[in-house]
């Protein structure tokens, strides 16, 4: 709304999100005690079940929505100038990769990645964040931040070994996990092995000049040697 005196207009619904829609109050009247999660299960069931030409009418009422929705865009797109466009365009970018970055956590926990190592401020506030005062989460966190910054190192400990314990564990679960995805091969998933530093050839630059440095070295004292012995 900052960037158009006309609202962009918004994507019409899928087939299956009309049905949903249309069929939930009538689904809820029927069903007072059942949770949100079990409607969308009801729901769910409702639509498979549902014939292929009551799909269609679903599916033939998005299309339309679809073409006017278009042509409203056209519209929408036509009077912003190219720096609003830009700036569009720059915004759809990042919450394209915000979904792309949700769903690829999503399918990390699915595949049942292990949980990174906690550190010992993590454990810390773990432990101690609702015996905390504060009215919000935020003011609870800050006080808790003050009160780690003022602990000090053998008081910090007992948490700094936790979280290299918990450090242990992640790596030993990774490894577990990794094998998997290698099995199910999945390994874009697996972290790239780390390269050990490469040994330098023996007749390296700096080799080279180090033998230089002795052979020298051993010149010097033999001169030394023999005019002492003169």
């Amino acid at each position: 709304r900052a960037l158009s005196s006309v609202e962009r207009p918004k994507r019409p619904l899928t087939a299956y999100f009309r049905f949903l829609k249309e069929y939930r109050p009538e689904l809820k009247q029927k069903n007072p005690e059942a949770d949100n999660r079990e409607l969308v299960k009801k729901l769910a069931g409702a639509w498979k079940e549902l014939p292929a030409s009551q799909k269609q009418v679903y599916e033939e009422a998005r299309k339309t929505d679809w073409q006017r929705y278009k042509e409203q865009l056209a519209v929408y797109k036509a009077q912003l100038t190219p720096a609003q466009a830009a700036a569009l365009k720059e915004e759809r970018k990042k919450q394209l990769a915000k979904k792309r970055s949700f769903k690829a956590r999503k399918e990390l926990t699915a595949l049942g990645k292990p949980k990174r190592p906690r550190s010992g401020f993590n454990i810390f506030v773990s432990e101690h964040f609702q015996e905390s005062e504060g009215i919000s989460p935020v003011a609870k966190l800050k006080q808790l931040l003050d009160a780690w910054q003022k602990m000090s190192t053998p008081q910090k400990q007992p948490y700094l070994q936790l979280a290299e314990d918990d450090k242990v564990r992640y790596e030993n679960e990774m490894k577990s996990w990794e094998a998997k995805m290698r099995e199910l091969g999945r390994e874009d998933l697996v972290r790239p092995r780390r390269q050990r530093p490469k040994a330098k050839p023996a007749g390296s630059a700096k080799a080279k000049k180090s033998e230089t440095a002795k052979a020298s070295s051993h010149e010097k004292a033999k001169l030394k040697l023999k005019k002492s012995e003169e």
